[in-house]
């Protein structure tokens, strides 16, 4: 990889809500044929306790992103004492499984401004269709994010802000940072893992496919599929 320097379950309001946002969203643009998807990851310490679910959870969104196919993800994290690191884009979802399987949470503070300004760097160089985050608190200035994050809603990229646990900063800065770029935000937490999966796995066929690979992948797995296949028509 190389340097970008180059609790309780969730309710069915919250599964509503955070599918209402994304209704509002236009389906990506099919230049290239190929969607591009960031995944980026807060990978420092406080992560740990959720760090394989975590890891779970992703590698069934891959999957499912590789079945439908014309999907390259590109993976960022942070951790320890200013190390914030992009991998390359690949369509290697399993290749990519693996390399997420090999790192390890390291104590430091939350480099998400790094994050988003990557994002805004990557979409200068080629479409980047989406990008989903998760992580559980925020240390830095909201004033900040939210001027990079209104540039990256400018350029048409929604990013889908996951929040693990229930930090009261975390969930103010994440909501609008999904607001800005016109994204979403939801909420997760220890038992919510299978309807997570399935939204994450849902983004990510969107990202790869549009509407019409959303539907398709509706009308085979349903679940959170269908409900943000429903709140999109």
């Amino acid at each position: 990889m190389s340097n970008i320097k180059r609790h309780d379950g969730a309710g069915e309001g919250d599964v509503e809500a955070f599918l209402a946002r994304v209704r509002e969203m236009p389906a990506p643009a099919a230049s290239g044929g190929r969607g591009r998807l960031v995944l980026a990851m807060d990978a420092t310490m406080s992560r740990q306790p959720g760090w394989d679910m975590a890891l779970s959870i992703q590698g069934s969104m891959f999957a499912e992103a590789g079945r439908v196919g014309g999907l390259d993800v590109q993976l960022v994290y942070f951790r320890g004492f200013d190390e914030c690191r992009a991998s390359k884009w690949t369509p290697d979802t399993d290749g990519l499984a693996r390399l997420m399987s090999g790192i390890r949470c390291q104590g430091g503070r939350t480099q998400i401004g790094r994050v988003l300004k990557h994002l805004k760097a990557e979409a200068a160089r080629g479409k980047v269709s989406a990008c989903i985050y998760i992580g559980d608190a925020l240390e830095e200035p909201i004033d900040g994010l939210a001027q990079v994050a209104g540039e990256i809603g400018l350029l048409g990229i929604p990013v889908f802000m996951f929040q693990e646990g229930h930090d009261k900063t975390a969930e103010m800065g994440f909501r609008e940072i999904a607001r800005l770029t016109r994204g979403a935000y939801f909420r997760f937490g220890s038992n919510a893992a299978g309807i997570l999966r399935e939204l994450l796995a849902a983004v990510a066929v969107y990202a790869a496919g549009g509407f019409a690979a959303l539907e398709n992948h509706s009308a085979q797995r349903g679940g959170a599929a269908t409900l943000l296949l429903n709140q999109m028509k």
